[in-house]
């Protein structure tokens, strides 16, 4: 079974070397800014919402580990903040390297952090996946996440 454990101060800069471009690609793609605003967005953010990197009070980073690797192997990431008053989690970021996916491991992934929260006294988990996004949205709903709303947007240029 694939096992979480914290980010390292030392994989946070790799996390973001892969978070960042991908992140710029999610925004470009749904909100229909231009790959250097896009980029420049996803700076932005990341500094704005992980300001003391692994360490940032009330989000939790976290790597996947290959469950048969030998010596430890890093197969993936996820991201959630904690709402300790709700009992809550907000995924913000998960991923699995290209190399480890279509091999049930975003799955154990899944549970392996449903376990966890449940022993915690979270009640919920919560995220936000991109509508293009036809892969994740195949992993959540297997693993029983469902619908609770649609987000849209609409940009306000001068034309």
């Amino acid at each position: 079974m694939i096992s979480l454990r914290p980010m390292r101060d030392s994989e946070f800069l790799a996390y973001l070397d892969y978070f960042i471009p991908d992140y710029a690609s999610e925004i470009a793609s749904n909100y229909r800014l231009s790959d250097n605003e896009s980029l420049a967005q996803a700076k932005q953010e990341i500094a704005s919402d992980l300001p003391d990197g692994v360490d940032t009070i009330g989000h939790v980073l976290l790597c996947l580990i290959d469950p048969t690797g030998t010596p430890e192997k890093v197969i993936g990431y996820l991201w959630y903040k904690q709402d300790p008053t709700m009992r809550t989690a907000f995924i913000s970021d998960f991923h699995i390297f290209p190399a480890y996916q279509g091999q049930g491991l975003g799955k154990q992934a899944l549970e392996v952090l449903e376990n966890d929260l449940k022993r915690k006294g979270f009640q919920q988990i919560k995220l936000r996946v991109a509508d293009d996004n036809k892969r994740a949205r195949h992993v959540y709903e297997a693993t029983g996440f469902r619908v609770t709303g649609i987000n849209m947007s609409k940009p306000l240029v001068s034309k």
